[in-house]
């Protein structure tokens, strides 16, 4: 294990390979930052948000797509913003999200005390930006990651300590069910990612673990992290085979010195390629 780059991220979340830009993009949510890193050169650059960003993701035309607490905008190749969904809740912000096969954004969101039923899970349409809404009653949406062996994807609800799993012929969702439970004490899943074997890699908050699931829901792979709020996963690098790992510092009271920077696993495994929205 190795610290990519040193940061005091709060919330750090949701890194995503660019494989256009050669980097990866990941947030840092209460600190209102998106954050870039490319290894082959170690060039970063830092991007202030004007609220809470849960996401950011490129878009086909060279900009970013972002979840933030009033709903899912984008920035231009000029770094123009516009709103695709203006949807401002008091009390509820954006959280994790991810671009779909179809080059569609999944874009969750959650209150800020956790209710339960507080949050929902939308699609943002690729062409026309139309929302249709997912999963309309969850607690705190995070994770979401498509299966490269069959039509299926897989959604965490963090306090529910599941990773489900649904039917995706076609655009939508179907016979959400579950896929993997995680045991009490273990901690609770949240960003995850889906590797070429359609095995499933997650992060589990309050774990100090990324942990890896096969196709059928086997336990296969644990890997133990020096921080105990790691937050999401993604493989990079020009191979997408180095699997990045955002953490957090938020809520402790003696923070470890790596917590909030961006970690990486050299040669974990083999990725697969990242859609932008709007492909």
């Amino acid at each position: 294990m190795e610290t990519a780059v040193r940061e005091h991220a709060a919330l750090g979340e949701g890194p995503t390979w660019d494989p256009a830009a050669g980097r990866l993009i990941w947030v840092d949510i209460l600190g209102s930052r998106v954050h870039t890193y490319a290894p082959g050169t170690g060039r970063r650059t830092v991007m202030a948000t004007e609220q809470h960003v849960g996401a950011a993701k490129p878009t086909a035309d060279g900009g970013l797509i972002v979840n933030l607490r009033d709903g899912v905008g984008s920035y231009g190749p000029d770094g123009r913003f516009r709103w695709l969904l203006h949807d401002p809740v008091p009390g509820r912000r954006g959280n994790d999200a991810a671009v779909a096969p179809d080059g569609s954004l999944w874009a969750g969101t959650m209150r800020y005390d956790e209710a339960p039923g507080g949050g929902h899970l939308v699609r943002i349409d690729p062409v026309t930006a139309a929302a249709t809404v997912l999963f309309p009653s969850v607690a705190v949406s995070n994770g979401i990651g498509w299966c490269p062996l069959s039509p299926r994807v897989y959604y965490v609800d963090s306090p529910t300590r599941r990773i489900d799993v649904c039917d995706t012929e076609g655009e939508l969702p179907s016979d959400r069910r579950l896929f993997v439970e995680i045991e009490p004490g273990a901690g609770f899943p949240d960003g995850l990612t889906v590797d070429a074997e359609g095995c499933v890699w997650v992060a589990l908050w309050d774990g100090g673990q990324i942990r890896r699931y096969t196709p059928e829901g086997r336990l296969d792979r644990t890997v133990h992290l020096p921080v105990p709020r790691p937050t999401a996963c993604a493989f990079g690098g020009p191979d997408l085979r180095d699997l990045y790992i955002t953490t957090a510092r938020t809520g402790q009271d003696r923070p470890h010195p790596q917590a909030g920077s961006l970690l990486v696993l050299p040669d974990a495994g083999q990725g697969l390629p990242s859609p932008s929205y709007g492909a």
